[in-house]
């Protein structure tokens, strides 16, 4: 069984990549669970190949002949995440649309063209929301995006979906709320949520580039990871025609996130956080929700975190021990 993660080298490719080795099956084409054979993270940086256990390859997502090589075969499993993320996209136009929407384009494409149907989950977001939001987005939450970033996952959503509705693959799509704590930054205009986290436990000052009352919906890296493989692995037809599944995030405002890091710190010395409040920035997350309730998802078996301190700990257990040894 062949399974292709895109966006492999990132942070959540990582942990997914981990998580189906360690488990070392996933449901193949024929609904029976399968050895995973083959594993390859694909991305335009070089990814850890996870002690060799794991085929490496780079490439551009948004060239097509690459995409259409990656793919041909046997690939049963394909895992869409890779992307340039929200600030990137909001600030390079064309290279949003050119990987955010050819990619996944290219990526379908190559699906479509495969022998026999493969399974393919599609890293969406809570960011296809925005507008005039309730505190809590909910499956019926109609969404309306904001950034060009929240725009392109819907997009892709929809893609997702007509391409399932033709019989060329058995797509899913999952929307994803703020994952963390992530162990370096990004360019997502999230980043702050891991980063008001992990530089403080480290020892580090911060400079918050939002305002202490700002909540973010939160999810932690394990949970992802436990989500998509979940996600990977359901019958069809336990999600009907709606291909798309709204996770739950917890609300945890950027005040709690220190709070969770002094409760939780133990005998390391933290840095302090100071709030450098940043418009560009602000104008974004003001525009996302709070907290984000899945109750399709819950009810397949895919839960939320318990709380900001289960998050933290989390990331002192996964990352930041192995970091400090």
């Amino acid at each position: 069984m062949r399974v292709i993660i895109t966006g492999g080298a990132g942070f959540i490719g990582q942990k997914l990549a981990r998580a189906i080795l360690d488990r070392g099956m996933l449901t193949g084409p024929d609904g029976a669970d399968t050895p995973v054979t083959e594993l390859v993270l694909f991305d335009n940086v070089t990814a850890n190949s996870l002690e060799g256990r794991a085929e490496v390859v780079t490439g551009d997502i948004a060239d097509q002949a690459t995409i259409r090589n990656l793919i041909a075969g046997n690939a049963a499993s394909i895992f869409h995440l890779a992307a340039v993320v929200s600030a990137g996209a909001e600030e390079d136009f064309e290279l949003g649309y050119r990987v955010n929407l050819d990619g996944t384009r290219h990526v379908l494409e190559a699906c479509r063209a495969l022998p026999a149907q493969p399974r393919v989950v599609f890293a969406s977001s809570i960011a296809v929301y925005g507008g005039d939001l309730p505190d809590v987005i909910e499956d019926d939450t109609p969404p309306l995006p904001q950034t060009s970033y929240g725009i392109q996952k819907l997009i892709g959503e929809q893609l997702i979906h007509d391409y399932t509705r033709k019989g060329y693959l058995e797509g899913r799509a999952v929307r994803l709320p703020t994952i963390m704590v992530r162990p370096s930054p990004n360019r997502a205009a999230s980043t702050w949520a891991s980063s008001i986290i992990r530089d403080p436990l480290q020892g580090l000052d911060y400079d918050c580039p939002v305002e202490p009352h700002v909540p973010m919906a939160c999810l932690s890296p394990r949970r992802t990871a436990e989500a998509f493989i979940t996600v990977h692995n359901l019958p069809g037809d336990k999600l009907g025609l709606k291909r798309t599944l709204l996770l739950s995030g917890i609300e945890v405002k950027a005040s709690e996130m220190v709070e969770a890091v002094k409760r939780n710190a133990g005998n390391r010395k933290i840095g302090a956080v100071h709030w450098r409040p940043d418009p560009a920035t602000m104008k974004i997350v003001d525009g996302w929700p709070g907290e984000a309730r899945g109750a399709r998802a819950e009810a397949l078996g895919i839960t939320p975190d318990g709380s900001i301190d289960e998050i933290v700990r989390h990331f002192i257990a996964d990352d930041l021990d192995s970091i400090e040894t």
